[in-house]
C-alpha cells in the first residue's frame, strides 16, 4: 500500500460509515469463516478447513433480516481464489447494506447519496451527473444484439468484457435490468431480473439486487449453479439450508455489495489496487 493512501483510505471508511450510522443502519458482524458459500459458477471461495472463507456475508446477513433487522450494512474482509490483477486482489474489503421491505431503486438512491456525502469538487460534480443504462439498450448499441432473444452466456459475458464495460461512460454509471440467466440472486419482473451494476471510471465497484425471497425458486437455482459448477469442473458447495429456510420470513429485500478497495481507487486516483490495500 502507497503509504501516502493510508490516511485517506481512513477517512473514506470513517465517511462510509458516518454515512450509513446516520441514515439508521446498523452495522453488523458477520462469520468470515462459513460452511456453505453462494453456488455461483464464477466465484470460488478458498477452502479453509472444513469450510471456506467467504466471498460475501451476504447469506448471513440475509438471516439477519429474517430475525427482524431492517437496515443493515457490514464493513469487513472477503475472498475469492484466483483473483489477482489491477483491479482485483484475493483478499479485499466489501461494504454491503441491506433494507427489509425495499427495493433496487432505494439502494441506488442510497449509493447516490453515499458518494455525494465522500465527495467534493470535480468528483462531487460527475456524481451529480450519475446516469442510467439498461443492459438491453447497451447490448444493442455496442454488441448488435439481444440477450433475451437470443440468451448465450458465454457471448454474453465476453461482450460485457469486451464490449459493454470499455463503451460505458467514465462519469458514475448505472448498468440496470439483466436477463434472468445473468441474475441469479434476483427478484424477476417479468422478463427482467432487477438487478444493476455500478461503474465509475471504467471500474465495477457495485452489484445489487432486489433480493429473490422465494425460498423453492431459490432452491432451484442454486441446484442449477452446482450443476453448472460441477460441469466446469468447480468445488461442488454444499447448499446452506438455513439460509433458505430464512427466506420465509423475508418477504421482501434489497441489497447491494460495493468494493471498498475500488471504491477508494476512485477517490484517490490509484491506478492498481496495490495501492490501496
Amino acid at each position: 500500500m502507497r503509504i501516502d493512501l493510508v490516511k485517506p483510505r481512513a477517512a473514506i471508511v470513517k465517511g462510509v460509515r458516518a454515512f450509513f450510522d446516520g441514515a439508521g443502519f446498523t452495522e453488523t458482524t458477520t462469520p468470515v469463516w462459513i460452511a456453505a458459500p453462494a453456488p455461483e459458477p464464477h466465484i470460488d471461495c478458498p477452502p479453509c478447513g472444513k469450510g471456506f472463507l467467504r466471498a460475501s456475508p451476504e447469506l448471513q446477513m440475509k438471516k439477519l433480516l429474517a430475525a427482524g433487522l431492517d437496515k443493515i450494512y457490514q464493513i469487513g474482509p472477503c475472498f475469492r481464489d484466483g483473483e489477482k490483477g489491477s483491479r482485483h486482489n484475493p483478499e479485499f474489503t466489501m461494504i454491503e447494506w441491506y433494507r427489509l421491505n425495499d427495493d433496487y431503486r432505494a439502494i441506488a438512491d442510497d449509493l447516490r447519496k453515499l458518494l455525494a456525502s465522500l465527495t467534493t469538487g470535480a468528483l462531487a460534480e460527475e456524481v451529480a451527473a450519475c446516469q442510467t443504462i439498461t443492459v438491453r439498450d447497451a447490448y444493442a448499441a455496442w454488441a448488435g444484439w439481444d440477450p433475451w432473444t437470443a440468451w448465450n452466456q458465454d457471448r454474453f459475458d465476453y461482450d460485457m468484457a469486451t464490449k459493454i464495460e470499455p463503451n460505458l461512460p467514465s462519469t458514475p454509471t448505472f448498468l440496470t435490468d439483466y436477463p434472468p440467466q445473468a441474475a441469479s440472486l434476483s427478484k424477476l419482473r417479468g422478463d427482467v431480473a432487477e438487478r444493476w451494476e455500478f461503474y465509475w471510471h471504467g471500474m465495477e465497484l457495485a452489484n445489487c439486487f432486489t433480493e429473490l425471497c422465494d425460498p423453492a425458486e431459490q432452491r432451484r437455482r442454486f441446484e442449477a449453479a452446482r450443476e453448472e459448477r460441477r460441469q466446469i469442473g468447480e468445488a461442488d458447495y454444499p447448499l446452506d439450508e438455513a439460509f433458505l429456510d430464512a427466506l420465509n420470513a423475508i418477504g421482501s429485500a434489497a441489497g447491494v455489495a460495493l468494493g471498498v478497495d475500488r471504491l477508494v481507487m476512485v477517490l484517490t486516483g490509484a491506478k492498481h489496487i496495490e495501492e490501496v490495500l
